[in-house]
């Protein structure tokens, strides 16, 4: 075999089949093994240097062995190498044990009585490959009908149906904790003083010179106030703040202006914390007031009976 692997083919073919094999089974994230971990990559230059050592001293074992031959273990040597693959030995052995073909010098043997116009039957052995693989795929019928047809498991349409279903739950949950991937419908309301603070930051570099320091309006509108032009509420302050104001008139989109989703939904949960702070000479209101109907409604008859009770 080694005439039809040369060194120069064997060598780099053993040492990628090993390197593979180091970079499927050791988790090394997103770099590779032998970068992340510095003991993958002496390993390796260790070995290639103990294949190379190999090849380098059987083939001198191999012309140490061939000049002890005599002349006619030699010949017989040269005669084998000079054997195509199909005249080797091995490979005559292997089609054998595949096909279980009789030699022509015992075809008289095999010979049926059966004769059709001159044509006759040898009665040769299936060879070995076919008739395992007939038993193989009888065995995988019975599996397959008492698996789909017998226990009701899941055909490749339920399978995808289920797939489908899940992934869309996956991207889902996926979509509210991937802050780049935030829109205005998984936004949610942020609360906590440090998002509040980089939301103040943020609004101090970027919306200070139009709505002044306080939110109170200047060229911007006041936000301070109940009164909406895009409306309230954290879902369409994040949409007005991405994709910008009115055409043609009204602030840009940030979104195009390098503030990342993440910090619009703080800069806008912190103009949201500012409702009714009553800044210092507010601009007048704009749009109309804004209620959020996704908020819980008081209860009609508790409300009569408050105001029964405020009259008494």
């Amino acid at each position: 075999m080694k005439k039809f692997f040369p060194v120069y083919v064997r060598v780099p073919l053993i040492f990628f089949i090993v390197f593979a094999l180091m970079e499927f089974f050791i988790d090394s994230g997103d770099r590779p093994a032998f970068i992340k971990y510095p003991m993958v990559s002496v390993f390796l230059f260790v070995f290639l240097f103990i294949l190379i050592a190999i090849e380098v001293t059987l083939s001198a074992v191999n012309r140490v062995m061939y000049q002890l031959m005599s002349p006619e273990e030699k010949a017989k040597l040269e005669y084998e190498n000079s054997l195509s693959i199909k005249e080797s030995a091995w490979f005559k052995e292997l089609m054998h044990r595949l096909t279980k073909t009789e030699p022509m010098s015992k075809e008289a043997d095999l010979l049926m009585d059966h004769d059709y116009d001159g044509i006759k039957e040898l009665d040769n052995n299936l060879p070995p490959w076919w008739v395992y693989l007939f038993y193989i795929c009888i065995i995988f019928g019975v599996i397959y009908v008492a698996r789909y047809e017998l226990f009701g498991g899941d055909n490749q349409e339920t399978e995808l149906k289920k797939e489908m279903a899940q992934a869309k739950i996956d991207v889902e949950e996926y979509l509210k904790t991937a802050p780049d991937l935030m829109d205005e419908k998984t936004v949610v309301l942020l609360t906590d003083a440090p998002s509040l603070a980089e939301g103040k930051e943020i609004f101090a570099n970027n919306c200070a010179a139009c709505h002044r320091a306080d939110a109170g309006g200047q060229i911007g509108p006041n936000l301070t106030d109940d009164h909406w032009i895009l409306g309230g509420g954290i879902k369409n302050v994040f949409h007005t703040i991405t994709n910008g104001g009115r055409d043609g008139k009204g602030m840009v989109s940030w979104k195009t202006n390098g503030m990342k989703p993440k910090e619009i939904q703080k800069v806008a949960s912190y103009i949201l914390s500012l409702q009714g702070s009553n800044p210092k000479d507010p601009k007048a209101p704009e749009g109309e007031i804004w209620v959020d109907d996704s908020a819980p409604k008081k209860d009609t008859a508790a409300n009569a009976k408050d105001t029964t009770e405020v009259k008494k």
